[in-house]
């Protein structure tokens, strides 16, 4: 998991090769990010139709979300 520590100029990798450092913080913040809203998904899915109602979503609504795959907003 990133800690956001790690999303620092200070951090050894990019120290030594800045380029290449900001590179890989930044995939890894991706990664992270895009984690995040897979694991949203998941839990959207665990909701039943009364909580899916409160929010203002149907289980079509929800299903449709989950079915997109983690890179896609």
């Amino acid at each position: 998991m990133i800690h956001h520590a790690t999303l620092c100029p200070e951090h050894p990798v990019v120290k030594r090769c800045p380029g290449v450092g900001f590179l890989l913080i930044g995939m890894l913040a991706w990664l992270h990010d895009r984690h995040a809203v897979y694991r949203q998904r998941r839990e959207l899915l665990a909701l039943d139709d009364r909580m899916l109602k409160d929010i203002g979503l149907s289980r079509v609504d929800a299903l449709r979300e989950s079915g997109k795959p983690f890179w896609r907003s």
